[in-house]
């Protein structure tokens, strides 16, 4: 029996697996004949659990033990302000954990939001076993463009919890683009919008033939069409407030039954002008019906979304500034997710960019596809070489705990880094390369010489990566928008006598002001032998691979051996104190 890779979009609000099965994908449903499975998760008292299309019913009958939108806190932090403000619209409690992550609380139980996913994941695997009648273990996943290291290892830590050895994370445009473009010999640019319930993306690909180089990507982790429903439900609260004086914002069951009616509301309105909708909830505290009898037109509900839509606009112009594009010089436009059957927002995307939308796919299903055709590539053929990549070297003295006063010189603005620093800060010999696509040139060549090969990505790193200085500086070492996989190398020396630790706290994010930034974890080195201040040098190499995931070496530059590496990722749910395995999947 053949060896079967799926490919799985885990989204916010729904999710979708597929495979390939003689050279077609195809996406699988479940025994009702569903193929979009909404990511839901609902806890019976017992510790059963309900998934998918089934748990959608309990949405509104047990919103306190029903979770939704966890992707939206996975690989987050308690303390993270897009967290804190989550936390207000949400019907069951989270809590904060002994690591500093989030937990949903339920039954007396902690779950955090990677336990969440993981079930869901493991509910997909089981839909596609029954279906494909063999074992499923291994799987391709998607992620959003724009996570960051933590949130890429909370994900791959769901899909351990899931029962899956995941081959890859691809960056969901990246997917959506492979399933448009591969097989087609496409010569192109193309923009991949993608808005889903709770997130946005924006990549700009180059198509040659099987080779899918990302030019630019940005996105927003907290930004999607549950936004859009947020703001009816509001509506709707003021609404009862005004006619009848009761403030229903605090009632989390009204709240939820009122989301629900949100989304239907949203739907409608996509194919019509106008609905009419009658609500009926009670006084707190009585049996007292409130009806609520209201019309909302499209025009007044593309008000109400229009915020939400310009964030998206805003984010595509910096995608484009990153990549060095015009508007012009895009060819196709892909749109991706489900919020982008919104009438506004096709409109705002194709106004902004001059271009039509590809109209031929569909958005809920063509990340997951283009996941399954990677998939199946990775077992039938080996890819081809990625391109190398090219360290970009600083020197920066630090003190025991991870103070920093650098002297590296800034980093240029390119993608593609064009110098590198030695020991001691002697500039090497410039390499300009911005301009040289010799590289990708003769990849191009191997592929049309062997068409048998799987697809080629190039991927980018969505967020600079750095270490805090002295003054609340990051100095950068890997740069936004580097392609993928790369190394980095950095030279520091010890700042006083006799050291022998080092810890430094590691920040992703675009700006050089660390407060702008979301801090990762810490990088602490360790058995550091003994020696005078600034004498001490130690080579720290950083790594990312094709899947965006970091990885940390040091080695004493006086010895040549390596030094202990802890790397510690900040809210990743891998902290103490709340035990959580593949064995708490109960079906």
């Amino acid at each position: 029996m053949s060896e079967l890779v799926v490919g799985i979009d885990l989204g916010t609000s729904n999710s979708v697996i597929s495979v390939v099965l003689e050279g077609e994908p195809i996406v699988i449903p479940d025994a009702d004949g569903n193929r979009v499975h909404p990511s839901m998760v609902y806890f019976r008292e017992d510790g059963r659990t309900v998934l998918g299309n089934r748990a959608r019913q309990h949405r509104v009958e047990d919103p306190a033990h029903t979770i939704y939108s966890a992707k939206r806190l996975i690989g987050r932090s308690f303390s993270d302000p897009d967290v804190k403000l989550l936390r207000g619209s949400f019907p069951f409690p989270i809590v904060e954990a002994a690591d500093g992550s989030p937990r949903f609380h339920l039954y007396d139980q902690l779950h955090p939001p990677e336990g969440i996913s993981g079930r869901m994941l493991h509910y997909l695997r089981g839909v596609a076993q029954e279906y494909l009648g063999q074992p499923v273990t291994k799987a391709v996943i998607t992620v959003p463009a724009n996570f960051d290291e933590g949130q890429r290892r909370a994900t791959k830590r769901a899909a351990s919890l899931g029962g899956f050895e995941v081959l890859r994370l691809i960056n969901e445009p990246t997917a959506a683009a492979l399933a448009y473009g591969h097989g087609e010999q496409k010569r192109e640019r193309v923009a991949i919008y993608d808005l889903g319930g709770g997130t946005f993306d924006i990549t700009i690909l180059q198509l040659r033939n099987d080779i899918f180089e990302v030019l630019s990507t940005a996105g927003d982790s907290y930004l999607g069409g549950d936004d859009i429903d947020n703001r009816l439900v509001q509506a709707m609260l003021n609404a009862f407030e005004k006619q009848y004086g009761y403030d229903l914002s605090g009632e989390m069951a009204v709240r939820q039954r009122l989301k629900v009616v949100a989304e239907q509301v949203k739907h409608n309105l996509s194919s019509r002008d106008s609905v009419s909708v009658q609500v009926t909830e009670y006084a707190p505290g009585s049996l007292h019906e409130l009806v609520l009898d209201f019309s909302l037109s499209r025009e007044a509900f593309d008000r109400r979304a229009a915020d939400v839509v310009d964030q998206s606009i805003r984010t595509c112009e910096d995608a484009l500034r990153v990549a060095g594009l015009q508007r012009a010089e895009i060819d196709h436009l892909v749109l991706v997710g489900g919020s982008t059957r919104i009438p506004l927002v096709q409109q705002r995307v194709q106004q902004f960019f001059g271009r039509r939308p590809v109209l031929d796919i569909n958005p809920d299903e063509v990340v997951s596809i283009g996941a399954a055709i990677l998939g199946a590539s990775l077992v039938e053929v080996q890819q081809a070489p990625e391109p190398s990549s090219w360290p970009v070297m600083g020197g920066a003295t630090m003190d025991t705990e991870g103070n920093l006063s650098s002297n590296a010189p800034p980093v240029p603005p390119s993608s593609r880094p064009r110098t590198s620093t030695q020991p001691g800060n002697k500039p090497a010999a410039v390499v300009e390369i911005d301009n040289d696509d010799s590289w990708l040139e003769s990849l191009e060549a191997q592929q049309q010489a062997r068409p048998s090969r799987g697809p080629v990505l190039i991927d980018v790193i969505p967020h600079a990566l750095g270490v805090e200085t002295v003054g609340g500086v990051m100095d950068i070492i890997v740069e936004r928008n580097a392609s993928l996989p790369l190394e980095r190398t950095r030279y520091f020396s010890t700042s006083r006598d006799d050291q022998t630790r080092v810890v430094l706290p590691i920040f992703s994010g675009n700006s050089r002001r660390i407060e702008d930034n979301r801090q990762l974890g810490q990088l602490e080195l360790t058995e550091i032998p003994p020696g005078p201040r600034e004498e001490v040098s130690i080579e720290v190499t950083f790594e990312i691979d094709t899947d965006g995931m970091l990885n940390v070496r040091a080695t004493d530059l006086r010895t040549g051996t390596q030094q202990f590496v802890r790397l510690s990722i900040t809210g990743d749910g891998g902290g103490s104190g709340d035990a959580y395995d593949a064995s708490e999947l109960l079906m």
